[in-house]
């Protein structure tokens, strides 16, 4: 037999991506993207979101607080405003906090009549159960961006008691102006495409692939609804509650027109500004501010967190 051919020599080419991988180094992407052997975050990308390094981002964080700064100014300047000898003596006077129990009471009921009547509308509209969809979402957006004065100019012809609704109200001895009826009328039509179009992005963004497995397995619509899409969509629900209810404690262009009386705080400031001076009505400014704001602060954050714990 011959001799046996000589082996070739080993190549020197590595599909390392570098040089440090080849040498048995930790990879330059693990290394400067945040991800070292041990799992350990390391470099930039593994610094802290909010971390600054440049100029352009010094520039950057500072107009985001300018920004920031000038939206909440309506609020610095109430709070610096207020003295706490104003807000006793604005707030102790008799029958001060009734028009806060009117407020408080309507809203409660206006989030029970959104709640009942308009959900099944927004689920339709995120399922796309509904003819010509796109007609749906249109006549939703159109009531949320008539002023609220016309809004509340168009009840009148609505529901007002010279109108066939009007009419019928009268028969069973109601009437849905100047009255906590037509309070809770005005609200609810002030609030509602609020809340439909917040509660349709909550429906939407339940993963249909669950809801149709629940099915497979069994369960009747309802069931999967009850089970699957409403403990998925009750964070944006909570959230589109919350702005709703905001709305509806704020209301004032469509109240001021078909519901003057009973009071709101709403109008409870706009009589005393008429009637005693800038000075007098901030107090009730900030028990509206008070009222109306923690319950959408606090369906942020419960979305916020949610949101997270879904994204692992």
């Amino acid at each position: 037999m011959g001799a046996r051919a000589p082996s070739p020599p080993p190549s020197r080419v590595s599909w390392a991506p570098d040089q440090a991988v080849a040498a048995g180094g930790v990879p330059w992407a693990a290394a400067d993207h945040g991800r070292g052997p041990d799992g350990a975050g390391r470099g930039r990308l593994g610094a802290k979101p909010w971390a600054v390094h440049t100029v352009s981002g010094v520039v950057a964080l500072v107009g985001a607080g300018v920004i920031w700064v000038a939206l909440l100014g309506p609020v610095i300047a109430l709070v610096t405003h207020l003295s706490g000898s104003a807000i006793v003596s604005s707030l102790t006077a008799p029958g001060a906090l009734d028009p806060l129990v009117v407020s408080v009471t309507s809203g409660a009921v206006t989030l029970g009549v959104l709640l009942v009547v308009t959900t099944p509308l927004a689920w339709m509209m995120a399922h796309d159960r509904l003819p010509f969809p796109r007609v749906w979402e249109a006549g939703v957006l159109l009531s949320l961006l008539l002023p609220p004065l016309v809004i509340g100019l168009l009840l009148i012809f609505m529901v007002g008691p010279y109108t066939a609704i009007g009419q019928v109200l009268g028969r069973v001895h109601l009437s849905a102006t100047n009255t906590f009826l037509a309070l809770v009328i005005a609200e609810v039509y002030e609030s509602a495409p609020y809340y439909v179009l917040a509660a349709q992005a909550a429906f939407r963004g339940v993963d249909r692939d669950l809801e149709q497995q629940g099915g497979l397995l069994g369960d009747r619509p309802i069931r999967v609804f009850r089970r699957v899409t409403l403990p998925l969509a009750m964070p944006g629900l909570a959230t589109a509650l919350a702005v709703a209810w905001a709305r509806a404690m704020g209301a004032f262009g469509a109240v001021i027109i078909i519901a003057y009386h009973p009071f709101g705080i709403p109008l409870q400031i706009y009589t005393t500004l008429q009637e005693t001076g800038l000075a007098s009505a901030l107090p009730f400014a900030l028990v509206l501010l008070v009222v109306a704001l923690p319950l959408p602060l606090v369906a942020y954050a419960w979305s916020a967190h949610a949101g997270r714990r879904l994204r692992g």
